[in-house]
């Protein structure tokens, strides 16, 4: 990762390299939508934001709804060319591949958000309307399994996922198995749920979401999980606005889903201010800050489509990978 000492804006090659990415201010990419109608509401769009995020139909308008009709256009030409394989291999009658879209980024910095809403939007046009979401959660390892392997405090770095049940989960929803399930990870017991899954049928477009989705193979795994993507975006900004974010986040769950009797963090509900802020430094900086610098931003330059957020959590720029 290259910083450059004046701005402090973090480059995604070495100044020496040519650029694989195209880069697009705000205001070019907001043109770019074209034609394509607005399809959501307000009180939908407030149905999408996350915690602290300041999401209105300006920002969907200007900056996902141009990202919905350039995906259509992948979506299209990648079934164009399905179709075409078909036919070369005289196996025209065989199960159409759906679109797979990854969307990876630190905790905190809106990628949730920006999945739910590409699922709405994308489910709009005619090519795609069977859009279905799961977030790789659900392939985390139970807590059970974490303590056995010693890694409870490294939950959300690569190692605490079953990568294998992943790969095999997208791999036959690839492939066009007619019902694939995965596992159900809930956040207010911050555990897998025992006997509770999603269940994706078919669709025309997966989105997968979360946080080491652009990890590459290894020759501990030699097949990736992002080797099965056809799009992929990387929800980016700078690493002090993520943790402002992210530490504003943990206050406001403090005053609502910690305040659950049900909820793993119950604890942390009766914390005042200023012991809540100083947990959620801890956690930052043990935790989540180590995973972005280690593992989750050395994948960004691999993303189809970086999405780079100024400190009022607005996208600014867009860089889009040359074809």
């Amino acid at each position: 990762m290259i910083i450059d000492p004046v701005t402090g804006s973090h480059s995604l090659v070495r100044p020496e390299f040519t650029s694989p990415f195209t880069e697009i201010g705000r205001e070019e990419w907001s043109r770019l939508a074209g034609e394509t109608p607005m399809p959501l509401t307000e009180t939908e769009v407030d149905a999408f934001r996350g915690l602290g995020e300041p999401l209105d139909l300006l920002e969907v308008s200007e900056v996902y709804r141009p990202l919905s009709r350039l995906i259509n256009q992948y979506a299209i030409a990648a079934a164009e060319m399905h179709k075409r394989t078909r036919g070369f291999l005289q196996r025209e009658n065989e199960q159409k591949s759906p679109f797979v879209i990854g969307i990876a980024g630190s905790v905190a910095v809106g990628k949730s958000t920006v999945a739910r809403i590409l699922r709405d939007l994308l489910a709009r046009w005619p090519e795609t309307p069977n859009v279905q979401l799961v977030t790789t959660d659900g392939f985390l390892y139970p807590n059970e399994e974490l303590a056995r392997r010693g890694i409870t405090a490294r939950k959300g770095f690569p190692e605490s996922y079953d990568r294998r049940a992943l790969l095999r989960f997208v791999s036959q929803v690839k492939s066009g198995v007619p019902e694939v399930r995965a596992p159900h990870y809930s956040h207010l017991i911050y555990d897998i749920v025992p006997g509770e899954c999603t269940v994706v049928k078919q669709p025309d477009i997966l989105i997968v979401e979360g946080l080491n989705v652009l990890q590459p193979a290894s020759m501990l795994h030699p097949v990736a999980v992002s080797d099965l993507f056809d799009f992929s975006v990387y929800v980016d900004a700078r690493t002090a606005d993520i943790k402002r974010w992210y530490q504003s986040r943990f206050l406001r769950l403090r005053e609502s889903a910690f305040s659950n009797p049900d909820s793993y963090f119950r604890r942390f509900a009766s914390l005042d201010d200023e012991a809540a802020a100083a947990l959620a430094d801890e956690y930052w900086n043990n935790i989540n800050e180590p995973n972005l610098v280690e593992n989750i931003r050395p994948t960004r330059a691999r993303a189809t489509l970086v999405l780079r957020k100024e400190a009022n959590h607005r996208v600014q720029k867009v860089l889009l990978r040359k074809v």
